[in-house]
């Protein structure tokens, strides 16, 4: 479903996804299995995408950011919008691909799209091959999973490497373990460099202060973490939070909703 038919920069699929995409029909259903790890290199479809995984967390760059997806959450991804798909665990992605001339939805930026149970339903329902699944039965659960995409309000959580080697080394002492507590001023003995050196560099590397940077890979580590089933306080304690109470109000702060509605299905609007 790329624009240059299935083909993306990246490494290569192993096996054949299997896509079902009858004559007539207003969604394609494409099933990819990936490996942890394992992306689809940049590339950009001429359909719009609604990117999920039923099993394991997919990871979306896209736009400059990166969302991490549990299953209770989906992705919907504008067509001609390049961006990098894969998995932080063993996932199945399933994407829909949503043919412009008959969809309703304008959305022109990603957004993350609520899968509530009956959506997962339907999604599984429209994955049927068409011998199982006639047009018509298919055309009456295509309006319906449109009328269950509406977008949520949280922020994609990012932690950009800074240009800087010295604050780079920092930055990657950091991604191998979130929970190390050090402040700048130790950080500076570690690699060569004061305390404001590095902060300055932070800011002008990444944008953010080395305590927002910290905050935000933090939360970039949780989220794996959580989806696979992790307590909360498990969690709090491995990426480096005091108790979990704190943690919770960072992550609100941070993706605007708790952990709790962001790994808890949503169910549709009434």
């Amino acid at each position: 479903m790329s624009s240059d038919g299935h083909r993306a920069e990246g490494r290569e699929h192993r096996s054949p996804p299997h896509l079902v995409n009858p004559p007539g029909a207003a969604v394609a259903v494409g099933s990819f299995p990936l490996d942890g790890s394992e992306w689809f290199g940049r590339h950009q479809h001429a359909a719009h995408q609604l990117a999920w995984a039923p099993h394991g967390v997919l990871a979306v760059r896209a736009c400059g950011r990166t969302w991490v997806l549990p299953s209770t959450v989906a992705l919907w991804i504008p067509a001609g919008v390049p961006h990098a798909t894969g998995a932080t665990s063993s996932a199945l992605l399933r994407s829909l691909y949503f043919w412009p001339d008959r969809c309703p939805l304008t959305w022109d930026e990603p957004q993350v799209v609520p899968v509530s149970g009956l959506l997962r339903e339907l999604i599984d329902h429209l994955a049927q091959d068409p011998e199982v699944l006639g047009p018509e039965a298919r055309h009456r659960a295509e309006d319906v999973v449109l009328d269950l995409l509406h977008p949520v309000s949280v922020t994609t959580v990012r932690a950009p490497l800074p240009a800087d080697p010295r604050a780079r080394r920092v930055a990657e002492a950091l991604r191998a373990d979130p929970s190390d507590g050090r402040s700048l001023a130790e950080w500076g003995e570690v690699v060569g460099a004061s305390a404001r050196t590095l902060a300055r560099a932070f800011v002008s590397g990444t944008g953010m202060t080395y305590g927002q940077w910290r905050t935000q890979l933090r939360l970039q580590a949780a989220m794996p973490m959580l989806a696979a089933g992790s307590t909360v306080s498990a969690v709090a304690r491995r990426v480096g939070y005091g108790s979990p109470s704190a943690f919770v109000a960072a992550f609100r702060r941070g993706v605007g909703v708790p952990p709790g509605a962001y790994f808890t299905p949503a169910e549709p609007r009434p």
